[in-house]
């Protein structure tokens, strides 16, 4: 069995991830483990868009020797 644990959702919640898991052909865990890449990932891409610091700045126009 793997490792696993119990978390607590509203029932409208839970019944939306047991419509989108369905409707992916999916289980409910797996659902859940796709949502939270895709926030992951989502935080990625805020940190990517943000502007760089004077810092980054500096060290992307040094001259590589």
């Amino acid at each position: 069995m793997s490792d696993t644990t119990t978390i607590r959702i509203s029932r409208t919640t839970h019944h939306e991830l047991r419509r989108l898991a369905h409707q992916r052909h999916q289980t409910v865990a797996d659902t859940v483990a796709r949502a939270v890449r895709l926030l992951l990932q989502d935080d990625i891409g805020h940190d990517l868009s943000a502007p760089l610091t004077d810092e980054e700045t500096s060290w992307l126009d040094a001259d590589a020797g």
